[in-house]
């Protein structure tokens, strides 16, 4: 069965309102085990799903030891990127370990990536509705 969002209408300084595609995901602490949910960009421009570092502690994580540290290259520039590599997170009924990738910054939100997540979902972008559909099996 898909599972269907409904886009995020934000204002727009050029375009009035803009329709970003969104979906609520839930994210599995580190710690205890318990599930966040962050409402998230589906951004299939993302290599992998990244939030600002602001998340990690509500997350469980402390990302100068349970991440990886390396810099990345972008639109903004360069920014240092800590990245964590098997992270549970949830959308709908189906579970994923996804690479999770923080932030410095807070200027940015949270971006539902395609490593291990977009790239294993038929994602489809209809009028103003983002669709998820679980692939057949192989």
């Amino acid at each position: 069965m898909p599972l269907k969002f409904r886009p995020k209408a934000v204002p727009s300084a050029l375009f009035g309102v803009v329709y970003r595609p969104v979906a609520d995901v839930l994210v599995q602490t580190k710690d205890k085990g318990d599930w966040v949910s962050v409402s998230m960009i589906v951004d299939t421009g993302a290599d992998y799903t990244i939030m600002p570092k602001r998340y990690a502690p509500l997350l469980g994580i402390d990302v100068n030891v349970d991440c990886i540290e390396h810099k990345t290259h972008g639109i903004g520039g360069s920014e240092t990127v800590y990245l964590c590599r098997d992270v549970t997170v949830r959308l709908g009924r189906w579970e994923r370990h996804i690479p999770l990738g923080f932030l410095d910054g807070d200027d940015i939100p949270p971006l539902l990536g395609r490593q291990d997540f977009l790239e294993t979902f038929r994602v489809i972008f209809e009028g103003y509705e983002t669709i998820f559909v679980q692939p057949r099996k192989r």
